[in-house]
Protein backbone atom coordinates (compact mmCIF):
# COMPACT_ATOMS: atom_id res chain seq x y z
CA UNK A 1 0.00 0.00 0.00
CA UNK A 2 1.72 3.14 -1.14
CA UNK A 3 1.65 6.14 1.61
CA UNK A 4 -1.44 7.95 -0.03
CA UNK A 5 -3.36 4.97 0.32
CA UNK A 6 -2.86 4.49 3.50
CA UNK A 7 -3.57 8.12 4.23
CA UNK A 8 -6.77 7.80 2.91
CA UNK A 9 -7.69 4.35 4.49
CA UNK A 10 -6.47 6.10 7.89
CA UNK A 11 -8.93 8.93 7.42
CA UNK A 12 -11.77 6.51 6.08
CA UNK A 13 -11.38 4.37 9.67
CA UNK A 14 -10.64 7.10 12.07
CA UNK A 15 -14.01 9.03 10.35
CA UNK A 16 -15.81 5.97 10.68
CA UNK A 17 -14.95 4.94 14.29
CA UNK A 18 -14.48 8.41 15.49
CA UNK A 19 -11.33 7.38 17.47
CA UNK A 20 -8.97 4.58 16.91
CA UNK A 21 -5.69 3.80 18.29
CA UNK A 22 -2.43 3.15 17.39
CA UNK A 23 -2.25 -0.37 17.41
CA UNK A 24 -5.44 -0.81 15.39
CA UNK A 25 -4.54 1.21 12.15
CA UNK A 26 -1.18 -0.60 12.62
CA UNK A 27 -3.40 -4.13 12.20
CA UNK A 28 -5.31 -2.77 9.16
CA UNK A 29 -2.41 -0.91 7.28
CA UNK A 30 0.17 -4.05 7.77
CA UNK A 31 2.69 -1.64 8.95
CA UNK A 32 4.43 -0.76 12.10
CA UNK A 33 3.13 1.31 15.15
CA UNK A 34 6.14 3.68 15.01
CA UNK A 35 5.47 4.10 10.91
CA UNK A 36 1.37 4.64 11.92
CA UNK A 37 2.34 7.51 14.31
CA UNK A 38 4.53 8.90 11.80
CA UNK A 39 1.33 9.25 9.44
CA UNK A 40 -1.02 10.51 12.12
CA UNK A 41 1.79 13.66 12.82
CA UNK A 42 1.74 14.12 8.97
CA UNK A 43 -2.07 13.90 8.82
CA UNK A 44 -2.59 16.16 11.84
CA UNK A 45 -0.50 18.87 10.57
CA UNK A 46 -2.81 18.92 7.21
CA UNK A 47 -5.58 19.55 9.32
CA UNK A 48 -7.06 15.93 8.61
CA UNK A 49 -7.58 14.43 11.84
CA UNK A 50 -6.13 14.94 15.61
CA UNK A 51 -3.82 12.76 17.55
CA UNK A 52 -5.18 11.60 20.83
CA UNK A 53 -3.46 10.02 23.48
CA UNK A 54 -1.97 6.47 21.69
CA UNK A 55 -4.55 6.74 18.58
CA UNK A 56 -6.44 9.71 16.85
CA UNK A 57 -10.19 11.59 16.95
CA UNK A 58 -11.62 12.31 13.75
CA UNK A 59 -12.38 15.52 13.01
CA UNK A 60 -15.62 15.44 12.68
CA UNK A 61 -15.90 14.58 16.37
CA UNK A 62 -14.12 17.49 17.78
CA UNK A 63 -16.53 19.36 19.78
CA UNK A 64 -15.53 22.81 21.33
CA UNK A 65 -16.46 23.43 25.17
CA UNK A 66 -19.14 25.73 25.75
CA UNK A 67 -17.79 28.67 26.95
CA UNK A 68 -17.98 28.97 30.77
CA UNK A 69 -20.00 31.90 31.65
CA UNK A 70 -22.68 30.98 28.70
CA UNK A 71 -22.66 27.41 30.49
CA UNK A 72 -23.53 29.77 33.81
CA UNK A 73 -27.14 30.97 32.27
CA UNK A 74 -28.23 27.87 31.03
CA UNK A 75 -30.31 25.68 33.23
CA UNK A 76 -29.26 28.42 36.07
CA UNK A 77 -32.17 27.45 38.01
CA UNK A 78 -32.33 23.72 38.11
CA UNK A 79 -28.25 23.87 39.18
CA UNK A 80 -28.59 26.39 41.66
CA UNK A 81 -31.21 23.98 43.53
CA UNK A 82 -28.81 20.97 42.80
CA UNK A 83 -26.19 22.48 44.19
CA UNK A 84 -27.81 23.16 47.22
CA UNK A 85 -28.90 19.76 47.49
CA UNK A 86 -25.17 19.01 47.52
CA UNK A 87 -24.01 21.48 50.21
CA UNK A 88 -26.70 19.61 52.40
CA UNK A 89 -24.45 16.45 52.36
CA UNK A 90 -20.85 17.90 53.03
CA UNK A 91 -19.64 18.06 56.75
CA UNK A 92 -17.16 19.13 58.86
CA UNK A 93 -13.81 17.94 58.10
CA UNK A 94 -14.66 16.64 54.31
CA UNK A 95 -12.12 16.27 52.01
CA UNK A 96 -13.72 17.30 48.76
CA UNK A 97 -13.10 17.35 45.25
CA UNK A 98 -14.93 19.64 42.94
CA UNK A 99 -14.73 19.71 39.16
CA UNK A 100 -14.79 22.38 37.07
CA UNK A 101 -18.52 22.50 35.98
CA UNK A 102 -20.78 25.25 36.77
CA UNK A 103 -23.00 23.67 38.64
CA UNK A 104 -19.49 23.04 41.64
CA UNK A 105 -19.77 26.99 40.98
CA UNK A 106 -22.62 27.68 42.74
CA UNK A 107 -21.89 25.08 45.30
CA UNK A 108 -19.13 27.40 45.36
CA UNK A 109 -20.61 30.80 46.07
CA UNK A 110 -23.14 29.36 48.58
CA UNK A 111 -20.39 27.15 50.68
CA UNK A 112 -20.24 27.78 54.13
CA UNK A 113 -16.68 28.89 56.19
CA UNK A 114 -16.87 25.28 57.60
CA UNK A 115 -13.50 23.08 58.74
CA UNK A 116 -12.76 21.70 54.96
CA UNK A 117 -10.26 20.39 52.45
CA UNK A 118 -11.22 20.95 48.71
CA UNK A 119 -9.17 20.45 45.86
CA UNK A 120 -10.84 21.54 42.55
CA UNK A 121 -9.25 21.70 39.46
CA UNK A 122 -11.57 25.31 38.68
CA UNK A 123 -10.64 28.68 38.58
CA UNK A 124 -13.76 30.06 39.34
CA UNK A 125 -14.05 27.62 42.26
CA UNK A 126 -10.81 28.12 43.73
CA UNK A 127 -11.29 32.31 43.49
CA UNK A 128 -14.67 32.38 45.22
CA UNK A 129 -13.17 29.80 48.14
CA UNK A 130 -10.36 32.38 48.46
CA UNK A 131 -12.62 34.37 50.64
CA UNK A 132 -13.14 31.52 53.48
CA UNK A 133 -11.37 31.47 56.42
CA UNK A 134 -11.82 27.99 57.38
CA UNK A 135 -11.41 26.22 53.92
CA UNK A 136 -8.11 25.15 52.29
CA UNK A 137 -7.85 25.46 49.10
CA UNK A 138 -6.36 23.09 46.75
CA UNK A 139 -5.44 23.69 42.96
CA UNK A 140 -4.82 20.84 40.72
CA UNK A 141 -2.67 23.35 38.39
CA UNK A 142 -1.88 22.22 34.70
CA UNK A 143 -2.71 23.38 30.98
CA UNK A 144 -5.64 26.03 31.66
CA UNK A 145 -8.70 25.14 29.32
CA UNK A 146 -9.97 29.11 28.94
CA UNK A 147 -13.40 28.24 27.44
CA UNK A 148 -13.79 26.19 31.07
CA UNK A 149 -11.64 28.11 33.04
CA UNK A 150 -10.24 25.13 34.58
CA UNK A 151 -6.81 23.10 34.75
CA UNK A 152 -6.25 19.80 32.56
CA UNK A 153 -3.92 17.96 30.94
CA UNK A 154 -1.12 15.32 32.01
CA UNK A 155 0.13 17.83 35.35
CA UNK A 156 -3.68 18.21 36.62
CA UNK A 157 -3.77 14.57 36.21
CA UNK A 158 -0.88 13.92 38.10
CA UNK A 159 -1.91 16.02 40.84
CA UNK A 160 -4.51 14.17 41.32
CA UNK A 161 -2.78 10.88 41.73
CA UNK A 162 -1.39 12.54 44.85
CA UNK A 163 -4.64 13.09 46.85
CA UNK A 164 -7.69 10.82 48.05
CA UNK A 165 -11.26 12.70 49.27
CA UNK A 166 -14.07 11.30 50.52
CA UNK A 167 -16.81 13.09 48.08
CA UNK A 168 -16.47 14.00 44.66
CA UNK A 169 -18.75 16.28 42.99
CA UNK A 170 -19.21 15.43 39.55
CA UNK A 171 -21.15 16.78 36.77
CA UNK A 172 -20.95 16.07 33.30
CA UNK A 173 -22.39 16.61 29.33
CA UNK A 174 -24.46 13.77 29.45
CA UNK A 175 -26.16 11.02 31.20
CA UNK A 176 -27.17 8.27 28.74
CA UNK A 177 -28.65 4.99 30.47
CA UNK A 178 -28.68 2.69 27.97
CA UNK A 179 -25.14 2.59 27.37
CA UNK A 180 -24.82 2.84 31.12
CA UNK A 181 -22.23 5.61 31.17
CA UNK A 182 -21.42 9.41 31.98
CA UNK A 183 -19.21 11.43 29.13
CA UNK A 184 -17.85 14.88 28.84
CA UNK A 185 -17.60 17.11 25.16
CA UNK A 186 -13.68 16.16 24.81
CA UNK A 187 -10.98 14.26 26.10
CA UNK A 188 -8.96 15.97 28.40
CA UNK A 189 -12.14 16.70 30.47
CA UNK A 190 -12.92 13.16 30.26
CA UNK A 191 -9.19 11.93 31.15
CA UNK A 192 -9.47 14.08 33.95
CA UNK A 193 -12.17 13.13 35.48
CA UNK A 194 -11.22 9.62 35.16
CA UNK A 195 -9.17 10.14 37.80
CA UNK A 196 -11.20 12.29 40.27
CA UNK A 197 -13.40 8.90 40.40
CA UNK A 198 -10.61 6.73 40.66
CA UNK A 199 -9.61 9.15 44.03
CA UNK A 200 -12.74 9.46 45.47
CA UNK A 201 -14.72 7.65 48.02
CA UNK A 202 -18.04 8.86 47.07
CA UNK A 203 -18.98 10.04 44.09
CA UNK A 204 -22.11 12.24 44.01
CA UNK A 205 -23.05 13.48 39.93
CA UNK A 206 -24.42 16.62 39.73
CA UNK A 207 -26.78 16.10 36.60
CA UNK A 208 -29.62 18.60 35.63
CA UNK A 209 -33.06 16.81 33.34
CA UNK A 210 -31.06 18.34 29.74
CA UNK A 211 -28.28 15.93 30.72
CA UNK A 212 -30.42 12.38 30.91
CA UNK A 213 -30.03 11.04 27.56
CA UNK A 214 -27.34 12.80 26.23
CA UNK A 215 -23.83 10.24 24.66
CA UNK A 216 -21.24 12.45 24.61
CA UNK A 217 -18.01 11.98 22.60
CA UNK A 218 -15.44 11.26 25.56
CA UNK A 219 -16.36 8.35 28.01
CA UNK A 220 -15.46 9.25 31.69
CA UNK A 221 -17.20 6.31 33.54
CA UNK A 222 -19.85 3.82 33.89
CA UNK A 223 -22.74 4.67 36.05
CA UNK A 224 -21.63 1.49 38.29
CA UNK A 225 -18.89 3.96 40.09
CA UNK A 226 -21.68 6.75 40.84
CA UNK A 227 -22.39 6.67 44.17
CA UNK A 228 -25.54 9.46 44.45
CA UNK A 229 -26.76 11.53 41.65
CA UNK A 230 -28.73 14.78 41.94
CA UNK A 231 -31.12 15.98 39.43
CA UNK A 232 -34.14 18.16 39.29
CA UNK A 233 -36.17 15.57 38.04
CA UNK A 234 -36.52 11.82 36.12
CA UNK A 235 -38.95 10.39 34.62
CA UNK A 236 -40.23 7.09 36.46
CA UNK A 237 -39.19 4.82 33.91
CA UNK A 238 -35.21 6.01 34.29
CA UNK A 239 -35.49 6.25 38.27
CA UNK A 240 -36.62 2.22 37.84
CA UNK A 241 -34.29 1.55 35.62
CA UNK A 242 -31.45 3.09 38.37
CA UNK A 243 -32.34 1.88 41.33
CA UNK A 244 -32.77 -1.68 39.53
CA UNK A 245 -29.29 -1.79 37.62
CA UNK A 246 -27.20 0.35 40.04
CA UNK A 247 -29.23 0.63 43.01
CA UNK A 248 -28.33 4.45 43.15
CA UNK A 249 -29.79 7.02 45.99
CA UNK A 250 -31.02 9.72 43.64
CA UNK A 251 -32.08 12.54 45.31
CA UNK A 252 -34.32 15.88 43.36
CA UNK A 253 -34.54 18.58 43.63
Amino acid sequence: MLAAERYDRIIELVNIKGSIRVSELSEHCRVTEETIRRDLDRLEQAGRLRRSHGGAVSMKEVQPEIPYRIRETSQALEKKRIAEAALALIEDGDRILLDASTTAGYMAVNMPDMPLTILTNSIQVATELSTREKIEVISTGGQLAARSLSFVGPLAERSLETYHVDKLFLSCKGVHLESGTISETNELQARLKQKMVGIADQVILLADSSKFGIRAFARVTGLEAVHTIITDQICSEEQSFLYGAYHLKIKTV
